[in-house]
């Protein structure tokens, strides 16, 4: 008799099932915030790389800075060339560019002479 029937009862096994219901509105945030938050933010990151690497010449690009100009040249794989005024040539690194508002020409490879139309039949 030196336990009461109070702490007796409170001395029992914690309950499985309310430990996992307990967590489970853990779980219901992570996987809304995974949904919300970073599979959108992974699509965007995807598709600005996918942009900043198919730059060409004569696209009109935006900086994160605000300046709009025409690609002139691609220098490599980490910067362009692009023309923000008559004369006026900046170099910028490619992550830095943020949109592209028109795509250009592609640049123009050396192509084999045309065929005359009499040679040809």
């Amino acid at each position: 008799m030196l336990i009461t029937p109070a702490f007796a009862q409170a001395a029992a096994g914690g309950d499985t099932n309310s430990m996992l219901m307990s967590l489970l509105p853990f779980a219901l945030i992570f996987v809304i915030m995974y949904f919300l938050i970073l599979r959108p933010q992974q699509k965007k990151v995807k598709d600005h790389a996918e942009l900043v690497k198919n730059i060409r010449r004569g696209d009109t690009v935006v900086t994160s800075g605000g300046l709009v100009g025409k690609v002139t040249k691609v220098v490599d794989d980490d910067q362009i060339e692009f023309e923000i005024s008559d004369g006026v040539r900046v170099r910028q690194m490619r992550q830095m560019i943020s949109g592209v508002r028109a795509k250009g020409e592609p640049a123009k490879e050396k192509a084999e002479p045309a065929k005359d139309e009499k040679s040809a039949s």
